[in-house]
This record gives structure tokens, C-alpha cells and sequence, in this order.
């Protein structure tokens, strides 16, 4: 069996050798890599690119992690990251979010509050603490990816044509698909292109002219 490939990134020994302790509660076996700064982060992301997800503190030494998630996001950008803070507030969610993270969780969180929120970002979601999420909801985050296939959706394709378009398995794409729902807050593809198509979302014809 493949293990999952977790980067851990976090300036404080004791923080990372925790994280990867409660890692090991995930349902599959996890390999968990450990960075001390953004520079080693870089490094072991371009050693790995088999890598799974990121888990990336706020604040770290060398850089900012809100740089350090956009030089990530540049580098990678189908590797979802996870954001960590010790102070989680709804203005650092929203920059989090428009720079690309997959979320963002508090480290004042208990151990089945991580794991939920990583089981949710490696199924191609989105994670916001629930305390958060009133305040958090503007306009929909969703990731680069789901973009790609939010865009198909207006096209009317179907999951087999945005699969082979993009390259994704039929479950990859059903995974997105469900993400899309849920940021919209809607219940089916009518409603999401619907929904959509109202907040000026773009087409996959229309984005490329």
C-alpha cells in the first residue's frame, strides 16, 4: 500500500513531533517529512513531488508563511496546503484562503479537529474552523483545480469530459464536483451553474480569451 506523504512545517521541534504523532491517527498509513523553516521546506517539496499535503505554520523564522504558501503554490500548485496558527481570526482566513491555502486550523485545536480538517483537504476541500465559517462566507473559496473544473461545469461537460480534459480520475473529479457544491452551498450541478454563473464566473472558453 502507498503511504500518504505529509510535509510538516513548523519552527518548534516539540509542535512538529506532536503533528506527526496524531498524523499517525489518520486511516491510512503516512509518511511525515519535517521542515524548520520555509528554505528546508522548498527543498524537500522539490525532493518529493509524490508529496500529499502541507502543513504550514503562520509565522516561521526565514519568511512569512503567507509568502512561503504563495512561493509553495506557485511551485506546486495541485499540493493543497494546510495553514496553522496559534491565533486564528476571520481576516487571516480570507488572506489565507486568497492565496491559496486549502485551509486554515487553529493550534489551540484538539487532535480529531486536525484530522478532520487534513481527511477534508486531501478529499479536495476546503477547511475553516466552524466558529469561523459565518464570517468567512463572501465570496466561495475553492482551489485552483476546482477553478478548472467550475469552468468545465459552465461548458456543460459532463465528469467523463472533465476528466479527460484535465487528466483526473472519474473519482478525482466527483471529489471537486462535491467541494464546488458545498462552497456554493447548493445541492446539485443545476444549482451550482446556476449559482455561479450569477457571481460572474467564467467558462472554460471565456477564461482563455
Amino acid at each position: 500500500m502507498n503511504k500518504l506523504q505529509i510535509l510538516v512545517v513548523d519552527d518548534h521541534a516539540l509542535v512538529r513531533e506532536g503533528l506527526c504523532q496524531v498524523l499517525q491517527g489518520l486511516d491510512e498509513p503516512v509518511d511525515v517529512l519535517q521542515a524548520p523553516n520555509c528554505a528546508c521546506a522548498f527543498e524537500l517539496a522539490a525532493q518529493h513531488p509524490s508529496l500529499d499535503l502541507v502543513l504550514l505554520d503562520y509565522d516561521l523564522p526565514d519568511m512569512n508563511g503567507l509568502d512561503g504558501l504563495k512561493i509553495l503554490g506557485q511551485a506546486h500548485p495541485e499540493l493543497p496546503i494546510l495553514m496553522l496558527s496559534g491565533l486564528v481570526n476571520p481576516q487571516m482566513v480570507r488572506t489565507a484562503l486568497a492565496n491559496g491555502a486549502a485551509g486554515i486550523l487553529s493550534k489551540n485545536g484538539d487532535s480529531l479537529e486536525l484530522l478532520s480538517a487534513v481527511h477534508l483537504v486531501l478529499a479536495g476541500e476546503l477547511y475553516v474552523p466552524i466558529e469561523l465559517l459565518a464570517c468567512t462566507k463572501t465570496r466561495p473559496q475553492f482551489t485552483l483545480r476546482q477553478g478548472e473544473v467550475l469552468a468545465l461545469l459552465l461548458d456543460g461537460r459532463s465528469n467523463k469530459a472533465i476528466g479527460e480534459a484535465l487528466a483526473l480520475s472519474d473519482d478525482t473529479v466527483k471529489n471537486h464536483v462535491t467541494a464546488l457544491l458545498r462552497a456554493f452551498n447548493v445541492n446539485n450541478r443545476v444549482q451550482l451553474v446556476l449559482a455561479a454563473s450569477r457571481q460572474g464566473y467564467a467558462t472554460s472558453s471565456a477564461a482563455s480569451l
